[in-house]
């Protein structure tokens, strides 16, 4: 299970944010040169502005989840590549302290991305804690992207298409993710839920709907 340590020790192994902002811009332009694009040839493929792609990649300033999820869509790699977060070739363990955190509650709430997977499928695996009253606000994943969640602590009300989805301690919901949705705590001391993504991938490495821009969103 993904408890993690507490207190002082968790504080002091989360990675600093602004290592996570150097390492996307690093791994943007090392994956841009590498395919030979330019900022415009990105630009046009992400849906991200030139001038916004000049700060990601001189780490000056710290992109969304929405941004990053955006770029890892655009040059066919995973978000875990991006933020350097842990990829196991085989077996690895994650420690609780490890994670990426990347998106942060007003109130405390904190969403981690332990892991990812590169196959013929991207695998995202989050840790995802949300104090009472807070949200975390998707936009729709590229096409035919599913999410799965499990439920430890706390009442997750999942919002999708419109509807409430009340999901319980021990509960599970799986669900297509390529249109917009919301993780709401209605009202719980603190929700705490595991996720897992998974991003479907073409033979040749594009993700579906990569040349309609569809990013994943921010979640804030």
């Amino acid at each position: 299970m993904l408890y993690a340590r507490s207190g002082r020790e968790e504080a002091e192994q989360v990675p600093d944010p602004r290592e996570v902002t150097v390492a996307v811009g690093r791994n943007v332009r090392a994956e841009r040169l590498r395919k030979t694009w330019t900022l415009d040839d990105l630009a046009a493929r992400s849906g991200i502005s030139k001038g916004m792609l000049v700060q990601v990649e001189q780490a000056r300033t710290n992109p969304s989840i929405a941004t990053i999820c955006r770029l890892a869509t655009a040059l066919g790699v995973s978000m875990a590549s991006l933020v350097e977060a842990p990829e196991a070739p085989s077996a690895q363990v994650v420690r609780a302290g490890e994670g990426v955190p990347l998106w942060r509650g007003r109130a405390g709430g904190l969403a981690k991305l332990m892991a990812g997977v590169g196959t013929r499928h991207q695998v995202e695996l989050w840790d995802v804690r949300i104090v009472a009253g807070d949200a975390m606000v998707s936009e729709a994943h590229p096409a035919g992207t599913r999410e799965l969640l499990l439920v430890v602590e706390g009442e997750l009300t999942l919002e999708l298409d419109g509807m409430p989805h009340r999901v319980g301690p021990g509960d599970a919901i799986a669900f297509v993710a390529d249109r917009p949705h919301t993780y709401r705590n209605a009202g719980q001391p603190e929700l705490r839920f595991a996720m897992a993504v998974v991003v479907q991938q073409e033979p040749n490495g594009d993700r579906p709907g990569e040349r309609h821009h569809h990013g994943t969103g921010e979640r804030a």
